[in-house]
């Protein structure tokens, strides 16, 4: 799986369509990604002694990674990514067709 924790995607796919934001985990077994702000979905709570009213609240629901794409943070359009080794150890994401900009560093 390309898209990794951290990496700033945009959804091209869904009800979500168009939403940007940064992964907040990746799911790699189920090909899913977390990402923040989006596909929420609202959980209720049973009461607890800890949180006694119990009560609803709003989180991620993992989305597919075919239904998210790169963000190519520049231009702030979604694009492919490919990996570039320059040196020993030394990677970085690079856009594939917009002059080989930086996606991520």
């Amino acid at each position: 799986m390309k898209i990794k924790k951290g990496d700033k995607v945009k959804v091209i796919t869904g009800a979500s369509k168009g939403a940007t934001g940064e992964v907040i985990k990746a799911l790699p077994k189920t090909n899913q990604v977390v990402v923040e702000g989006v596909n929420l979905v609202k959980k209720n709570l049973k009461p607890t002694q800890a949180n006694p009213d119990g009560g609803a609240i709003e989180k991620e629901a993992p989305i597919h990674v075919s239904n998210v794409s790169f963000l190519e943070v520049k231009a702030k359009k979604a694009t492919k990514a490919k990996k570039e080794v320059k040196e020993v150890k030394e990677e970085k994401k690079v856009a594939k067709k917009p002059a080989k900009k930086a996606v991520k560093e």
